[in-house]
């Protein structure tokens, strides 16, 4: 028995979604290549259907462009919930190289470079040392307790709980706690 052609199930095309979530991105080829360590010669195959990838391939495809495997396959985003919620305990942060600078990462991952927002906290002594960032970058620092020295273009103002500061980050600048206790503030850069 035969099955007519018109009866035969094709694999997904996948071009079309790989490449628009991979120009979404901002990503080249080049780069999509390196993140997910498949050939630019195949990436550009399967984006004008010339190629069908297998299930690894698209699997490093998606983590590359850190979308689930049904977005590339189907081509369809899940449905994102009402309210997405991050368990305390997921919350990334970083610490400054003296141990005294906590940096709780507030934002999402894929805001990072062009607004990221942080909780931070400093103990006393502790200073958290910037290089520059992009020119036209900007800081906002709120203080929620304690008071919190700020360092940028030369200047530097004390700032105390429920103050909030706005200054330039395209030179050297730093956060310093020169009190005996502890301050927190939210952090919030904006990047040109």
């Amino acid at each position: 028995m035969s099955i007519p052609a018109s009866d035969v199930l094709e694999p997904p095309r996948v071009g079309a979604t790989l490449q628009a979530l991979r120009q979404a991105q901002g990503l080249s080829l080049d780069e999509l290549s390196r993140r997910a360590g498949v050939s630019k010669s195949m990436l550009s195959q399967i984006e004008r259907n010339q190629a069908n990838p297998t299930v690894a391939v698209v699997w490093r495809l998606a983590n590359a462009l850190r979308v689930e495997l049904s977005e590339l396959l189907g081509g369809e985003r899940p449905a994102a919930p009402a309210i997405e919620t991050v368990a305390s305990h997921a919350t990334p942060s970083l610490s400054s190289p003296d141990g005294l600078c906590t940096l709780r990462i507030l934002g999402p991952i894929d805001l990072a470079g062009q607004f990221e927002w942080y909780e931070l906290t400093v103990q006393p002594g502790g200073a958290l040392e910037s290089a520059a960032h992009e020119p036209g970058s900007r800081e906002h620092l709120s203080v929620l307790s304690g008071a919190l020295e700020v360092t940028a273009g030369g200047n530097s103002q004390v700032l105390k709980a429920g103050e909030t500061a706005r200054y330039a980050v395209d030179g050297p600048h730093a956060i310093r706690n020169r009190s005996k206790s502890n301050a927190s503030a939210l952090l919030v850069v904006l990047h040109s």
